[in-house]
């Protein structure tokens, strides 16, 4: 019961960001772009965070980077010539189409994990070398663009994450006993909730695919393994910067 408490309170930042999208539709704007009401929304409850000192600076940077990695991939999946997805309303705050509150469902993910890495204390036990992980990471990133042009490579890169991450146990402790979990069966757990999160956050309008345009449906059962991916890449930067700022490894 504890470790489910603190991992819903791990998730303070991404269950802000949901109820500003639910708030978007239920509450007068008085003009204001619905997508513009969400982004400066996102933005004061981080600057809120980090006033009350639930947020560090440092984690404030990590997430800012989580955003403009997530920007990034936005704008080249909702490319006309790619058209993963797409962003039917208007905007001030955007870039190439692109709302800008939409890197904060990329920091939401960087959020719970250093919020959760403080909670339960969490430490990695046979975590691999960065010569393994960065370049896995970058794999997996790059994928994202790359699978639109060659072949998928995901299924591949899933077998690398089980290669590279087999041995890899995630220490945590709820109460008082230290308790560990396979890393690996980590990042599906983490996978499948933010894909119920995603499922939530086109119900309510933040994006749409093309399958959706007729009307909302549930979301593709790949976008789980997308999210899957996706959330490796996360936990391993921010993985890598912990244990960098702490001097464990070089």
């Amino acid at each position: 019961m504890v470790f489910g408490i603190k991992q819903a309170r791990a998730c303070l930042f991404p269950g802000i960001f949901i109820s500003i999208l639910l708030l978007s539709s239920h509450v007068p704007l008085f003009g204001l772009a619905r997508y513009d009401f969400i982004f400066i929304g996102a933005v004061l409850a981080q600057a809120a965070l980090v006033a009350f000192g639930v947020e560090t600076r440092d984690e404030v940077l990590t997430l800012c980077a989580f955003h403009a990695l997530g920007v990034v991939l936005e704008v080249f999946k909702t490319n006309p010539a790619i058209a993963s997805w797409s962003y039917p309303e208007q905007g001030f705050f955007e870039v190439f189409g692109v709302p800008l509150y939409s890197g904060f469902m990329y920091a939401s993910v960087a959020s719970y994990m250093c919020q959760a890495w403080r909670l339960l204390d969490l430490d990695l036990k046979y975590y691999p070398p960065y010569a393994l992980s960065v370049p896995l990471s970058a794999g997996i990133y790059l994928n994202f663009f790359t699978h639109h042009f060659i072949p998928d490579g995901r299924w591949i890169l899933a077998v690398g994450v089980v290669a590279i991450f087999f041995r890899t146990k995630i220490l945590f402790t709820a109460t008082s006993r230290r308790r560990s979990m396979p890393l690996v069966l980590s990042f599906v757990f983490i996978g499948f909730f933010v894909w119920i999160a995603e499922n939530l956050s086109t119900y309510l309008g933040a994006w749409t695919y093309p399958g959706q345009a007729a009307g909302w449906e549930i979301v593709s059962l790949q976008k789980f393994s997308s999210w899957c991916l996706l959330v490796i890449v996360s936990f391993v930067i921010v993985a890598d910067l912990k244990h960098a700022r702490a001097g464990r490894r070089s």
